[in-house]
C-alpha cells in the first residue's frame, strides 16, 4: 500500500511521481562497443528539477564509466500494476527495472528475474544496506534485486495538542493502552478536536489493520501463505481497541470511513492528535494541509513488536547479459546507494531546492554508511530533526514486515471488518474475524 497515497515519491528529494515506459532493452552493446543498459523510473519532464538531477547524475556516472551507456526511460508512473505482468511476460521490461518490495517473489516465481548472486559482490555498497531490506529481494538463498528506498509506519502526532492536553510531547505513547489514554485526553479538549483517527475505506482500513496487527505481534496470513491468521487474540485486540476508542471513549470522532486525505486534512488544521503514517506524510501536512514543522512529530509504532514496511528497489531482466548486470549494479551504486551523494543522497543540493531534509527516512543503510548518511543529512537539515528522534531510536528495535501476499484483495476484505467496528456499536468482533478468515482463505486457495 502506498504510504501517502502517492507512495511513488523519491523521499530524500521530495520528488513527485516517477516513471516507467514499456520499452525493452536497446541491446547490450552500443555501436561504439560500450555496454548499453536501459533503466526506468526516470523523473518525467514535468518534474523539471528532479529530471535535471537525474540526468546530471547519469552523465556523471557515464563520465566515470566511459565503457557504459545508460539509456533512461520515463513515463508515469514508475510501475503500473495493471500492465506490469504483461510487460514482464512480453519481454518489454528494461534491463534494470523498478519494483515494489511486494513484487520481488512474484517476479522470481514467474521466471522473469536475473539471478544477481554471482555479481552482487561487485556492488560496493551491498553489505551496507540493512539486512532486513536485502532479505526482501533474496528468494531461496539467491539474490534477485537491490533495495533503493524504504519506509516504515509510525505514529504521527501533534505536539501542540499534546501540550494542551497535559501530555509530554517528548514522551509519545509506546503502547496501545497509552495511545488510548492520550486520545481521550486530547479529545477532551473539545472544539472538534479528535484524539486518534484511523482509515476504514478504499482498502486503507485493511492496510492499517495489518499494520496494527503486526505491531502486536500478529500476522495476516500464515508463514506458508496458505491460511488466514487474523482470527487470533492479536486480531481481536486490534478491533476491540478501535471499538472502545470509538464508542466508549468517544476519542475518534463521529465521522468515519476515513481515508488518508481525511486524516491529513484534520492533522494539518490542528484538529487531530494522532494517526498512523510514514514520515513522508510530514512535508505533505506542512506544504499542502497547513501544518507547521515544529508541531508535527513522529514516534515508532505502538506495541513494540513490528512495523509494516514498504519501499522499492531494482531487479534485472532475465535477458540481461553479465556485462549489463555488472553495469547496472555500478549505476545503482552511484545513483542511490552512496551515502550523502548521488541522486537520492545529495542533501546539500536538495536543501538548495527547498526540499525537506532531515526526515527520519528513508533509513537504508547500517553501520558506518548509516552514520555517514545521517551526518550529512543532519548537517543540511531544514526541518526539526529532534521531533523525529523517538521514531529513529524506537524503529531500530522493531521487526520489519512487508505487506502480505495479495495485499489489496486482503485489504478489501479487512476494510469491511474495520468499517463495521467503527460504524456499528454492536459489531460482533469474533464473527467479523471469523467471516474475514474464510474470505481470505478463499483468496489464498485460488493463488
Amino acid at each position: 500500500m502506498r504510504s501517502t497515497g502517492i507512495r511513488r515519491t523519491l523521499l530524500a528529494l521530495g520528488v513527485g511521481a516517477l516513471a516507467l515506459t514499456a520499452c525493452g532493452s536497446d541491446g547490450d552493446d552500443a555501436a561504439d562497443g560500450k555496454t548499453r543498459i536501459t533503466v526506468n523510473c526516470m523523473p518525467p519532464k514535468s518534474a523539471k528539477v528532479d529530471r535535471q538531477f537525474f540526468e546530471e547524475e547519469t552523465a556523471a556516472f557515464e563520465k566515470k564509466n566511459p565503457d557504459i551507456d545508460v539509456v533512461p526511460h520515463d513515463a508515469f508512473p514508475c510501475q503500473d500494476p495493471k500492465t506490469f505482468d504483461a510487460k514482464l511476460a512480453g519481454g518489454q521490461m528494461e534491463d534494470v527495472f523498478y519494483t515494489y518490495f511486494t513484487d520481488a517473489r512474484h517476479v522470481v516465481d514467474i521466471g522473469q528475474a536475473a539471478d544477481l548472486t554471482p555479481y552482487v559482490e561487485e556492488l560496493k555498497s551491498y553489505d551496507t544496506v540493512q539486512r532486513q531490506l536485502r532479505d526482501i529481494y533474496t528468494v531461496d538463498g539467491k539474490i534477485y534485486g537491490i533495495p533503493r528506498t524504504g519506509y516504515s509506519m509510525g505514529l504521527i502526532y501533534n505536539r501542540e495538542l499534546f501540550e494542551k492536553a497535559g501530555l509530554d510531547p517528548d514522551a509519545p505513547p509506546a503502547t496501545w493502552d497509552e495511545v488510548r489514554t492520550a486520545a481521550k485526553r486530547i479529545a477532551a479538549l473539545g472544539d472538534g478536536v479528535v484524539g486518534y483517527a484511523d482509515y476504514s475505506a478504499q482498502n486503507q482500513g485493511g492496510w492499517h489493520f495489518t499494520a496494527e496487527l503486526y505491531s502486536r505481534g500478529g500476522d495476516v496470513v500464515s508463514a506458508d501463505g496458505k491460511k488466514a491468521t487474523v482470527d487470533t487474540p492479536e486480531g481481536r485486540a486490534v478491533l476491540r481497541t478501535l471499538h472502545d476508542m470509538r464508542w466508549k471513549d468517544e476519542s475518534m470522532g463521529s465521522k468515519q470511513l476515513l481515508v488518508i486525505n481525511d486524516a491529513q486534512q484534520m492533522m494539518g488544521s490542528g484538529k487531530l492528535g494522532m494517526y498512523l503514517a510514514a514520515p513522508d506524510n510530514i512535508p505533505i501536512l506542512v506544504k499542502e494541509k497547513g501544518a507547521e514543522y515544529k508541531d508535527i512529530a513522529i514516534a515508532p509504532m505502538p506495541g513494540g513488536k513490528a512495523t509494516l514496511v514498504g519501499g522499492d528497489g531494482y531487479m534485472f531482466s532475465k535477458k540481461a547479459t553479465p556485462e549489463q548486470i555488472r553495469a547496472g549494479l555500478k549505476w545503482l551504486d552511484h545513483m542511490f546507494l552512496t551515502p550523502g551523494d548521488g541522486f537520492l543522497g545529495d542533501y546539500a543540493r536538495a536543501k538548495k531546492q527547498d526540499a525537506p531534509v532531515g526526515l527520519p527516512e528513508p533509513r537504508l543503510f547500517t553501520g558506518a554508511a548509516d552514520a555517514r548518511d545521517q551526518q550529512v543529512k543532519k548537517a543540511n537539515a531544514n526541518v526539526p530533526v529532534e521531533n523525529y528522534q523517538a521514531f529513529l531510536d524506537g524503529n531500530q528495535k522493531l521487526e520489519m514486515k512487508i505487506e502480505p501476499p495479495h495485499a489489496q484483495q486482503l485489504y478489501s476484505v479487512l476494510d469491511g471488518v474495520v468499517s463495521a467496528v467503527l460504524t456499528k456499536e454492536d459489531a460482533d468482533v469474533d464473527q467479523l474475524l471469523k467471516d474475514a478468515s474464510g474470505k481470505i482463505d478463499g483468496i489464498l486457495s485460488r493463488s
